[in-house]
């Protein structure tokens, strides 16, 4: 109960929801630098279909228009920050193939991170190729070739919750069946 003051209760509300979009906003600005990057720097939605793609699912999560603007500049170069996309590889809690794909501006940081959350869950990062095999690629996602059931699947999917909470992390696959 907020007693006499209702905006300690409000400010409280606020900065909860207000960390979360953040977090949302910025791995939408992430996916649409990486989509103009891929687009050979072309920042025009009608001439980069990917690009297109990110936008419209920035727009659906209400993301401001100058928000937007601002992560099309940055993938033509003019933000002056270079994102790197990587793919990382690993085994989850009850030996669950994972495949993460993420977008970073400090390629050492995001691995680490990326890395203590396996190891901090039960789980193992692996090399290039340890479970790239159990998926097939189908344009830009993974698809599991099969999938396994495991005995407490809770503790896998708080598993992916966590690791899909990370900033950089983009996309997220496994082969949980």
């Amino acid at each position: 109960m907020s007693g006499h003051s209702k905006w300690s209760t409000i400010k409280h509300k606020k900065a909860a929801n207000d960390k979360v979009k953040g977090s949302v906003f910025t791995k939408m600005a992430k996916g649409i630098t990486i989509a103009v990057k891929k687009g050979g720097g072309v920042g025009d939605p009608d001439m980069n279909f990917s690009l297109r793609l990110a936008v419209d699912k920035a727009r659906s999560v209400n993301m401001p228009k100058e928000n937007i603007d601002r992560a099309i500049d940055k993938g033509m170069g003019k933000g002056g920050v270079e994102l790197t996309e990587l793919t990382i590889e690993g085994f989850g809690p009850e030996k669950v193939a994972v495949i993460a794909t993420i977008v970073t501006d400090n390629r050492n940081r995001s691995v680490a991170e990326i890395r203590t959350l396996f190891e901090k869950n039960g789980g193992k990062m692996g090399e290039p190729g340890s479970v790239a095999y159990m998926f097939e690629k189908n344009q830009e996602e993974y698809v599991p070739l099969y999938t396994v059931s495991v005995e407490n699947p809770e503790i896998v999917i708080k598993f992916l919750e966590i690791l899909n909470d990370n900033d950089d992390v983009q996309e997220l696959y496994a082969n949980l069946g």
